[in-house]
């Protein structure tokens, strides 16, 4: 039989380092997804513990996309993979009887597995994307995230177009990095529909005809197996001097657009949108874009 897993191991805290760096990731997002303190991560990189609990060392793997074996000192490696000698001679009948049993099960579970109809996917990702996105304005993004059953966690990876800006979002970010135009959000045992809402801002100086390409993964480890599945936008958009919430671009934001409107109010409240503005531009005939100051005037009714 194998002998059992020593409860804790020695991590090589150089290489810790090293492979953090390397995929760019902080101290900050390895605490949370291995659930410590930054503080901690930092004495597991400066070798201050001798050890730390295999549980640990698996989440810190885990956190990096390593193999357990690539953050462990040579010796502790070597010692997690050395058996019992004495023990296997002892026991090499069973081992034998067990070898055989599982190569029967092994191939039973594939015969069963090409049988049964293909799984549907449990987890699906969508980008919500405005229609139009006016050069220098800020645009809501919504993303909406569902799982068939429940989840220990996942992690939503986005990346903007070129020169894009995320300013805020809800929930707050796990990770960002603005001069990549990247980031990142970790849930932990998350609903089984989850919606992220962020503000970009676009830049002043895009052109009609630019790159407005969204990349977004979503990571789960569902039944101990990785899954990832990349987001689907929905909706096209375009560069043009029309807000983000008039949808069809007629320059008015009007009583459907504003009653769609007021469910985002309740679910992104805490995002600074200028609600006031988009308000004023319903009670009003309409709005135009100033270009040089880069906003949305609202247009009075003609009677005034």
């Amino acid at each position: 039989m194998e002998p059992l897993k020593p409860p804790s191991v020695a991590i090589d805290g150089d290489a810790v380092r090293r492979i953090r760096e390397e995929k760019r990731l902080t101290q900050l997002y390895v605490a949370k997804v291995v659930a410590v303190t930054t503080d901690t991560v930092s004495r597991w990189e400066n070798n201050r513990y001798p050890t730390i609990m295999r549980d640990n060392a698996l989440k810190l793997a885990e956190a990096l996309e390593v193999d357990l074996d690539e953050i462990l000192k040579q010796e502790a490696a070597e010692f997690s993979d050395t058996t019992d000698i004495s023990n296997q001679a002892k026991n090499k009948k069973w081992i034998y009887i067990l070898f055989f049993s599982c190569v029967v099960l092994i191939g039973l579970f594939y015969l069963s597995q090409q049988l049964k109809p293909p799984s549907v996917a449990i987890l699906q990702a969508k980008r919500f994307l405005p229609a139009y996105a006016a050069p220098g304005s800020r645009i809501l993004i919504q993303i909406e995230l569902s799982t068939e059953k429940p989840l220990k966690g996942m992690i939503l990876k986005e990346t903007f177009p070129p020169g894009w800006h995320l300013l805020e979002s809800q929930p707050i970010t796990s990770h960002l990095d603005v001069a990549a135009g990247t980031a990142r959000w970790i849930f932990r045992k998350p609903q089984l529909k989850t919606r992220v809402f962020y503000i970009l801002e676009v830049p002043e100086k895009i052109h009609p005809g630019s790159d407005l390409t969204f990349v977004g993964e979503l990571i789960a480890n569902p039944d101990g197996q990785r899954f990832s599945t990349q987001l689907q936008s929905v909706g096209t958009m375009e560069v043009k001097p029309f807000h983000w919430a008039d949808r069809n671009g007629d320059q008015v934001i009007d009583d459907v657009e504003i009653l769609e409107l007021s469910d985002l109010t309740e679910e992104a409240e805490s995002l600074h949108l200028d609600w006031d503005l988009i308000e004023a531009i319903w009670e009003t005939d309409g709005y135009r874009w100033d270009a040089e100051k880069k906003q949305f005037i609202p247009v009075p009714p003609a009677s005034e």
